[in-house]
C-alpha cells in the first residue's frame, strides 16, 4: 500500500501526503521494511542493487528531524550517472545537489560489530561524488519515518573518475567547495560526516545487519553530504571540486 502510494507521486506528476498522514502509528523500523520490500519488487522488475547510501549524518539534520542516527537507502543500477552527464527534470520531482565522498568497497562488510578500520580494510579506493537527492512526499514535509520509507530521498548519483586509496588521503581533511552555475554555494570537509566519513560507512553495516542485510565487495557507499544540499531547476550546473579527489559535475535540462 505504502510503496503504491509513494509511487504515485510519478503518476501524478508531484509529490504525494507523507506516509505517516496516511498511517501516524508507523514507526522507522516500518519504514525501512517498506524500503526494503519496493526494492525487493525493483529487483524483480529487472533492476540491479549498485550500492547504499547514507542520509542525516550531519547533527543539523538530525536535530530537525528530531534523531539521533543517520538512515540509510538502496542504490539500484538506473540511477548512476557519468561524471558531467545531463539529467532530463522528467525523471525527478523536487531534487536537490549534495556533495559526498563515496567508497567502493573491495570485500564484503557484514555487521554487527564493524569498526572504522574494518572499513578501511574493506575499502577498495574512495572517488568524489554528486548525490540528486529527491523526495516523492510534497514540499519536503517529511519525518524521518517517511525518508526511510522513501528510500532515504534517493534520486541519482554521479561518481568522479579520479580514485584514491585510503592510505592517500586523510580522510576527515578532505576539502570540498560545492558550485551552482559556477558560484560557490558552500564548503565542507570530510569531518563533516559523524567526524569521520568510514565511521558512517561502519554505523550503515551495523545498521544492515538488523535486516539480514551486508555490504558487498563491489558495493558504491555514499557516505553522507558534507555540506547543506542546494535546489537546483532545468538549466543548472552544478560541481563539486574536491581537495586530492578533483571534481564531479551534472547539469539538468527540461
Amino acid at each position: 500500500m505504502f510503496s503504491n502510494h509513494l509511487a504515485n507521486a510519478w503518476n501524478i506528476g508531484e509529490g504525494v501526503q507523507p506516509v505517516t498522514a496516511l498511517n501516524p502509528d508507523l514507526h522507522v523500523d516500518d519504514a525501512y521494511k517498506i524500503q526494503l520490500y519496493t526494492i525487493q519488487q525493483q529487483v524483480q522488475s529487472g533492476q540491479t542493487i549498485t550500492g547504499k547510501k547514507i542520509g542525516l549524518t550531519s547533527k543539523s539534520m538530525q536535530t530537525m528531524l528530531g534523531v539521533g542516527e543517520p538512515d540509510f537507502g538502496h542504490l539500484l543500477d538506473g540511477m548512476e550517472l557519468k561524471n558531467g552527464d545531463s539529467l532530463s527534470f522528467k525523471k525527478l520531482l523536487q531534487p536537490k545537489v549534495e556533495a559526498e565522498i563515496a567508497f567502493i568497497l573491495k570485500e564484503d562488510l557484514v555487521g554487527p560489530n564493524i569498526t572504522s578500520f574494518d572499513v578501511l580494510l574493506a575499502t577498495d579506493y574512495i572517488v568524489p561524488a554528486l548525490e540528486i537527492v529527491d523526495s516523492r512526499i510534497k514540499d519536503w514535509e517529511i519525518t524521518l519515518v517517511d525518508t526511510v520509507a522513501d528510500n532515504a530521498s534517493s534520486g541519482f548519483y554521479v561518481l568522479g573518475e579520479n580514485r584514491k586509496k585510503i592510505t592517500e588521503v586523510d580522510l576527515k581533511q578532505i576539502g570540498m567547495a560545492l558550485y551552482h552555475n559556477d558560484v560557490l554555494q558552500n564548503t565542507g570537509v570530510g569531518a563533516a560526516a559523524l567526524g569521520n566519513p568510514a565511521k558512517c560507512v561502519a554505523w550503515l553495516a551495523n545498521k544492515l545487519a538488523d535486516y539480514d542485510v551486508a555490504l558487498k565487495a563491489g558495493e558504491v557507499v555514499l557516505s553522507g553530504a558534507l555540506s547543506a544540499a542546494i535546489e537546483v531547476k532545468p538549466g543548472d550546473r552544478c560541481r563539486a571540486k574536491f581537495a586530492e579527489l578533483g571534481e564531479v559535475a551534472v547539469s539538468f535540462t527540461e
